[in-house]
């Protein structure tokens, strides 16, 4: 048989094995003829019928391979019958854990390439897939970029299986659901959604299933590749769907009716429907108390209109409405900006892009040197640059303290760098007119934007006190009694 080669597993689907195990073990060469790491190893079971197992080398337990595979098949004892069939293998010799016999040749591609050995043997059309996966993660521990003080320290890694333990250890019913499917023509890569049957949206598990199932796209590296196949408002600088990488936020989202999507190879989760309150959510303010997390919040969305407002009004005060200004202070900044070259807006924007350079540089230098830079560059070199004359103290405060407060809101940083841009250009040429036609816009965007059906602001279309528990403030967990409004059972308790 000529095999013709392709990028896809689904694509050899008409091929069959034909009983003949040279003929059959031909075939799988001939796929792989260009993998260096196929293995292939002729064992006679029981010392008298031929078998051979197939398997990538490096993705197997090769230990548990040799004892529940290998040693099993070589010290059974025959029956005195000549044909001996993959199923009789499977019930009475094997000792792996999960045996499948299979038909299906993609089935039996993708058992080898993910880390299980597929046994053929001498006169049998099917084949059994073994579970030998054996291929290193990185373990659990707590996720970099979601640190908190109190509360649990494990995170999601790159392998699904174990991140769907995770989660499933956080919820112990019978009522989540892991349904399962693959996506990519090449990477072929195991996709996984998570839901509580009884709490779930049918409408919203519906259309993300339609999402999924028109992705066309080679393969699939990190859960972010499938977020922007399938996330409303494809141009939006606001992200409609959440990820995490920590397993209790998982169950948290599962238990307010979301969806959770799993992806092999990245410790990145996906949440949907996800609200824009969601933003300013700190996964620490459930582990502490509610008066606490509850001043926090709203502290966050403080900074977040201080981060976005303060370089574009500073902008329009010192260029269109000096006169608004305190007169001591006006002074003191006419003085201050008496010797700088450049215009107000330009030195703004000019301050915006450097700190966002040093932002930049610190996340992807080594850790170690983070310190120095921020000595360096935001004390060293923006105080050299005011004694130089090239920006003025007022304006580096103004932006300074826009940047500081928009580390307040990690989950905005992309959002906010480009709607403070905006509204610095707006106010530099219509003033505070200008500020107020931009935060117009963008209060309208906002509120018209949906996630998968999804009022994105929908915690404040119809304000009440359940609506609004968790949103700018964190209530108490005795008074958090109903879900959010988009879920088909929204009692999370009777009193």
């Amino acid at each position: 048989m000529v095999i013709v080669l392709s990028g896809s597993v689904n694509d050899y689907k008409n091929i069959k094995l034909s009983g003949n195990i040279d003929n059959d073990i031909a075939i799988f060469k001939s796929i792989f003829s260009r993998d260096a790491v196929l293995r292939t190893r002729e064992v006679l079971i029981g010392g008298v019928t031929r078998s051979f197992i197939i398997f990538m080398d490096g993705m197997v337990n090769s230990i548990g391979q040799g004892e529940t595979v290998v040693e099993a098949l070589v010290e059974t004892v025959l029956p005195q019958e000549e044909f001996i069939s993959c199923k009789y293998i499977a019930q009475n010799i094997l000792f792996a854990n999960e045996v499948n016999e299979t038909e299906k040749f993609p089935d039996m591609l993708r058992a080898i390439l993910y880390g299980d050995t597929v046994l053929i043997a001498q006169d049998n059309k099917t084949a059994l897939t073994i579970n030998t996966k054996g291929w290193r993660t990185r373990g659990i521990k707590e996720p970099d970029s979601e640190r908190v003080l109190q509360g649990p320290r494990e995170g999601f890694d790159e392998a699904a299986m174990f991140n769907l333990a995770m989660i499933r250890r956080k919820l112990l019913t019978p009522d989540l659901c892991i349904e399962f499917m693959r996506i990519g023509r090449r990477s072929d890569t195991p996709v996984f959604i998570c839901y509580l049957g009884t709490i779930v949206n049918p409408n919203t598990l519906k259309e993300l299933k339609r999402r999924l199932k028109k992705i066309d796209i080679d393969g699939i590296l990190d859960s972010n590749y499938i977020a922007e196949n399938i996330r409303d408002h494809k141009r939006s600088i606001l992200k409609t769907t959440g990820a995490t990488e920590r397993p209790d936020i998982v169950a948290a989202r599962l238990l307010e009716g979301r969806i959770a999507l799993v992806v092999d190879g990245t410790p990145v989760v996906l949440t949907l429907p996800y609200l824009f309150s969601e933003n300013f959510q700190s996964d620490e303010d459930y582990y502490i108390n509610f008066i606490m997390a509850s001043l926090s919040r709203i502290l966050r969305w403080f900074c977040f209109f201080v981060t976005i407002s303060v370089p574009g009004v500073f902008v329009a005060l010192v260029t269109h409405h000096f006169q608004l200004l305190p007169t001591h202070f006006a002074l003191t900044v006419a003085r201050l900006r008496s010797g700088v070259p450049i215009a107000s807006v330009v030195e703004c924007l000019a301050l915006i892009l450097a700190f966002e350079i040093l932002k930049e540089a610190g996340l992807r230098m080594p850790q170690n040197l983070g310190h120095a830079l921020s000595v360096v560059g935001g004390l060293v070199v923006g105080q050299a640059a005011v004694e130089a004359g090239i920006i003025s103290a007022p304006m580096l405060i103004a932006v300074s303290f826009s940047a500081i407060a928009g580390l307040m809101v990690p989950r905005l940083m992309g959002a906010v760098f480009y709607w403070r841009i905006f509204i610095v250009i707006a106010c530099a040429v219509f003033g505070l007119f200008g500020y107020f036609v931009l935060a117009s816009v963008f209060a309208i965007r906002v509120f018209s934007m949906n996630s998968f059906g999804v009022d994105y602001t929908i915690s404040f279309s119809s304000p009440n006190f359940q609506t609004l528990k968790d949103s700018f403030v964190r209530t108490s967990w005795r008074q958090m009694k109903t879900r959010p409004i988009f879920n088909r059972n929204r009692t999370r308790k009777d009193n």
